[in-house]
Formats: C-alpha cells, sequence, structure tokens
C-alpha cells in the first residue's frame, strides 16, 4: 500500500523541486556502527550475521517515514512497507538481484531470504524481472572483504531513480569492538543528512541490542 504526497503542501515543495532538476540528485554519506553485540548475538545463537544486519537495517528504514518515500512519475508516494533487493554472489564469483519481502518476525524473515537466496544461486545472469523495478524497495549490498570509509555507485543519470542504495562493508575490530562500515545513497528530493541520520541512530541501537 502507498499514499501520495500533496507536494503543494509539502514542506520539503522546493527541496524537491530544486534537487530533482539535478542530473545527479543522489548523496551519500559512510558512517561506522558498533556492530560488536549484534555479531556476538549471531554466533551465539548460530544465525546468519549478515540476515541479522539486512533484518535490522530494513527494521530502521521501516520506522524512518523519509526513507519509504518515492518518486513515480511527478508524483511522490510513502510505501507502507519497504522490502529489499539485495546482491547474492554464486560460486562462480558472479552475482544476482534477489527481491526479499520485510517480515518483522525475524525467523519469517530468514525464511524467506533462504528461499531467495538459494534460488538466485541457482540461476545466472543479474536476474532482472516485474521485481527489479519496484519502488517499494532498498537496493542493498554486501561487500564483506572491503572495510571501506567511501563508496560510489554506478548510475544511469537517464533513468528515474528514487530507490535507496544501503552498501555493508567488512567490519573492522578495534580493542575488542566491531565497527560496521555503511554506505547510504540516497535522492536529495526526498531528504537530508538529518534524516540519514535518523536511520543511522536507529540502526546503530538496534545492532546494539536496544529494541
Amino acid at each position: 500500500m502507498k499514499n501520495e504526497i500533496n507536494i503543494d503542501s509539502w514542506n520539503r515543495k522546493e527541496h524537491f523541486h530544486f534537487f530533482s532538476k539535478f542530473e545527479e540528485p543522489f548523496f551519500g554519506i559512510t558512517a561506522e556502527l558498533d556492530c560488536t553485540h549484534a555479531y556476538k548475538e549471531s554466533k551465539e545463537n548460530d544465525f546468519s550475521f549478515y540476515l541479522y544486519y539486512l533484518y535490522l537495517s530494513l527494521k530502521a528504514i521501516n520506522e524512518t517515514d523519509e526513507f519509504k518515500l518515492r518518486i513515480d512519475g511527478n508524483k511522490v508516494y510513502r510505501y507502507d512497507t519497504i522490502n529489499v533487493s539485495s546482491t547474492v554472489l554464486r560460486d562462480d564469483r558472479t552475482f544476482g538481484f534477489s527481491f526479499i519481502y520485510f517480515h518483522e518476525d525475524f525467523n519469517q524473515f530468514c525464511c524467506n531470504a533462504a528461499k531467495e537466496i538459494d534460488h538466485i544461486k541457482s540461476t545466472t545472469g543479474l536476474q532482472l524481472n516485474k521485481n527489479s523495478s519496484r519502488l517499494d524497495t532498498v537496493h542493498f549490498s554486501s561487500i564483506p572483504w572491503i572495510s571501506f570509509t567511501g563508496l560510489t555507485h554506478a548510475r544511469a543519470f537517464g533513468k528515474d531513480d528514487s530507490v535507496p542504495k544501503i552498501s555493508i562493508g567488512k567490519f573492522k575490530t578495534v580493542e575488542n569492538k566491531h565497527y560496521l562500515p555503511v554506505s547510504i545513497n540516497c535522492h536529495h528530493g526526498l531528504m537530508d543528512a538529518i534524516h540519514v541520520s535518523d536511520f543511522l541512530l536507529k540502526y546503530g541501537q538496534y545492532l546494539s541490542g536496544r529494541f
């Protein structure tokens, strides 16, 4: 489900029109979040750390209104629920795009994700399909080999795009604490740095076990 935003009465009306004229309306922020608790919990309970931080990121996204806004034509909509299109690495070192529905229950989310990941691993190519162009999603990638401090994305500037892109890197350990690099790229017409900060605050709290 989605609801249309009345742009004329929206407090971001001028921001939206201003940034929507840019050839590149996206901006990016990279931060490090303490993931010590989440990593320890995943190991102690024998579940995937990747799926856990993916789930927690979606939980934070679905509680941050600006991350639920999307542009469709000349209109802006707020979606009730945001799902995820995540890259899945195969044994032959290629990747495919998955589509995973968000579920508030972590075990159900893991079940959905595991089925989709297994499916993508059994295929070839990018797996572009009708879910690839869905707006009720975020584009997510895991880069577990590199603890990056910055990141850019390949972008088709001639194509309308308002879906946030989130990338997670290899965590680094400092004085027995683990820190996860998180890159966020999003449309400046829909949000500003303060809204990315809102998301990062929620995400950091969940990674630290504060629900």
